[in-house]
């Protein structure tokens, strides 16, 4: 993130410093508090519920062996009954098949099981009755089965086939541009593909279809990958994110911006588009404004398509306050991203983005000629955070992540992820067991109190992989974390965040420092994000690649979470542990596992631990304070100190070479929530001195993903 100072405000550091040192001993008290910015009325949840159809060739071809001494429509009935095993209870699926009717005719293809809530046995049925004889009409089965889906909502058709059509005009892949379109009159259809042992011109028109369609191709060499790629295209489907939100259109030009408040929104954003939305801010609340764009799971992209985000004021010197870039840095395909942009007032109130008033956030994505050309669906939100009471005296800023705990150790407890921020599952200090797709990101949500400190990994283990898969096949594994306001987070710990998988043993997390007031105004990445107390989200990923390298639907990951720390009643210096009431705030309880010892440093205030990895200069003091927004600054019990304010490098944005940005060089590959890139101005208060290096627990060696390197 980028904050601007306003002009001659690197002249004005040198006079700061000199009035802070001469009031070492000194409380200064500012203005009262104000109020936070107005709530917006209450946002509706947006209906989730998608719908699937899948159409199944069943042309004479259909009828001729698979290879493994069945026939291709055998293989198919298998593969379509294992896809509504695997569907979520309810979910409105149907099946239309083509071919089926009458040995010749461009005009045959029925509905075999309309779309209604999720009958298992009625689908089974449905296709076990189809029998293969007849020509491959594509065009006009897709053309009925876009009709066959209800009106609103997500929408997709999944497309089993094992040749091309053979009907003339018009070509399935016009016909599939035409169905799903660019989403500018609200159509949201996805068409996915499955080619079933097929090759060169038939293998070309299935990739085009699905191309054109705004969805994904899966190659099916045999019966066993037909039921496996169905299974995945189906449930990446039924499982993509879950909006919620007031629906919104964002302006064209600033001039038009759609006026907003805190609270949560859903638009869309297409290829090489700006969106402008306009807010007005109080004078004295950190503002957060997040947007998260959620494209078809693996549709084309590239290592600079993404989000642009920046936040300005208005007026006559339109400062710039925030900029973010979240961008995929890899070329396997889309997964979802995440920006996010703040207006944190500084301690001494003089900054211009400071002052009451309108502001404009723009969101500009970015697309390359050959990425996909859909309108992505993308939910913005905006939350505001009032100062600390006036006269409060917030604790120090803590930068240092301290030694790392050990591992959690026990017994895994099953559970399934949600599909973003408003259904994360809640974890807690413990072991657990999930699976991801290839192209999915599954998202935890897990409670920090303040003086808590977060650490996790998410261990892949061996995955049995494909028996013909090249020795170049590869993908990724990844992971990200956030913080209130849906702040991403940088690592304090030596962990990684992405890594090339390769089916191999390898984990990949992320440690952060103690939650605490005063980072928003440190300017090291892996604190100024960090400074509110609440809920924490963990997103983890797995690269659209893996289709072409796990032999399993679904790849198996363990995710280690550690919560540290004793949880401080406040924000506010020498605040009182909280009583502990049997478990975590999480619900854990410590049953299936715990940590043996804890970070360093975790809000008892004996200033031990490290401030390795945090990437901020070198002032320190144990009782070095800066206070919150209400505007006290105190500095009590050093004998001097000193509360530097300067711009700010944040490192997060790596395509194919390394970027560097500011006085900190770093790396950070963009996968499927996205890097980020950019600088935030933000005041330095102390760190605590130590020497101890902390490293991420179960991580292991391996280069870092580069997005097809």
């Amino acid at each position: 993130m980028e904050r601007r100072p306003p002009p001659g405000r690197a002249a004005a550091t040198a006079a700061l410093l000199g009035a802070l040192l001469l009031a070492c001993a000194a409380v200064l008290t500012g203005a009262g508090t104000a109020a936070a910015a107005p709530a917006a009325p209450a946002a509706p949840a947006v209906g989730q519920d998608g719908s699937l159809i899948m159409v199944l060739d069943s042309s004479g071809s259909m009828a001729g062996p698979d290879g493994s001494g069945s026939t291709r429509i055998a293989s198919a009935r298998k593969a379509v009954g294992s896809v509504v095993d695997s569907l979520p209870d309810g979910y409105p699926t149907g099946l239309r098949v083509y071919g089926a009717g009458k040995p010749h005719g461009c005009d045959d293809t029925s509905l075999a099981k309309p779309v209604t809530p999720l009958d298992r046995d009625a689908v089974k049925r449905a296709v076990d009755a189809v029998q293969p004889k007849g020509d491959t009409p594509t065009a006009l089965a897709l053309t009925k089965a876009a009709d066959d889906l209800p009106a609103d909502g997500r929408r997709t058709i999944l497309l089993i086939s094992d040749g091309e059509s053979n009907c003339g005009a018009p070509k399935p892949c016009d016909v599939a541009a035409r169905l799903a379109g660019d989403g500018k009159d609200g159509i949201d259809l996805r068409i996915n593909t499955v080619g079933f042992q097929v090759k060169g011109a038939a293998r070309d028109e299935l990739e085009c279809v699905a191309r054109a369609g705004h969805g994904s191709y899966y190659d099916a060499p045999d019966a066993a990958s037909l039921a496996r790629q169905l299974v995945r295209a189906s449930q990446l489907s039924a499982d993509a994110y879950r909006f919620e939100g007031t629906r919104i259109t964002g302006g064209d030009s600033a001039e038009h911006a759609a006026s907003i408040s805190t609270g949560q929104y859903l638009d869309t954003i297409g290829p090489g588009e700006t969106r402008w939305y306009a807010a007005t801010l109080d004078g004295v609340s950190t503002a957060d404004a997040s947007v998260t764009a959620a494209p078809q799971p693996g549709v084309p992209v590239t290592y600079g398509d993404g989000l642009e985000l920046k936040l300005t004021g208005t007026g006559k010197y339109a400062y710039s306050c925030d900029t973010q870039s979240a961008h995929f840095g890899q070329n396997e395909g889309a997964m979802t991203l995440t920006g996010a942009v703040s207006r944190v007032p500084s301690a001494d109130h003089k900054d211009d983005c400071d002052k009451a008033g309108r502001y404009l956030l723009s969101v500009h994505r970015t697309s390359a000629p050959a990425s996909d050309r859909s309108r992505w669906p993308v939910e913005l939100r905006l939350d505001a955070e009032a100062p600390l009471p006036a006269g409060t005296t917030p604790a120090a800023a803590r930068t240092d992540y301290g030694t790392a705990p050990a591992p959690v150790t026990g017994t895994p407890k099953d559970l399934v992820g949600g599909t973003g921020f408003n259904d994360a599952a809640r974890v807690g200090t413990g072991v657990w067991r999930d699976h991801l797709l290839p192209g999915q990101t599954r998202y935890y949500k897990v409670h920090l109190g303040w003086g808590q400190q977060l650490t996790y990994a998410a261990e892949f283990a061996n995955e049995p992989v494909l028996d013909d898969s090249s020795s170049h096949a590869s993908t990724f594994v990844t992971t990200s974390a956030f913080a209130p306001g849906r702040l991403p987070i940088e690592s304090a710990s030596d962990a990684r965040g992405e890594r090339s998988y390769f089916g191999k043993p390898l984990s990949v997390g992320l440690g952060t420092v103690p939650v605490t007031w005063t980072n928003r105004w440190t300017v090291g990445d892996p604190a100024d994000t960090v400074h509110s107390a609440g809920d924490y989200w963990i997103a983890v990923g797995l690269g659209p690649n893996a289709a072409q390298l796990a032999k399993n639907a679904a790849v198996g990951v363990i995710l280690r979470v550690a919560v540290t720390g004793d949880e401080l009643a406040g924000p506010e210096y020498q605040a009182p542990k909280l009583a502990r009431q049997g478990g975590d705030r999480n619900g854990a309880s410590g049953a299936d596992g715990g940590t043996k010892g804890r970070a360093a440093g975790d809000g008892d205030g004996d200033g031990t631990g490290s401030a390795a990895g945090s990437g901020i200069g070198s002032v320190t003091g144990k009782d070095l304070l800066a206070a919150g927004t209400g505007g006290a600054v105190a500095l009590a019990g050093v004998g001097v100190a000193a509360l530097i304010r300067r711009a700010g490098a944040r490192q997060r944005f790596r395509a194919q070479a390394d970027t560097l940005v500011g006085p900190q060089t770093g790396t950070q590959t963009g996968t499927q929530t996205g890097t980020q890139t950019g600088t935030r101005t933000g005041t330095q208060t102390g760190t605590q001195p130590g020497t101890q290096s902390g490293t991420q627990p179960g991580t292991q060696s391996g280069d870092d993903y580069r997005g097809g390197a």
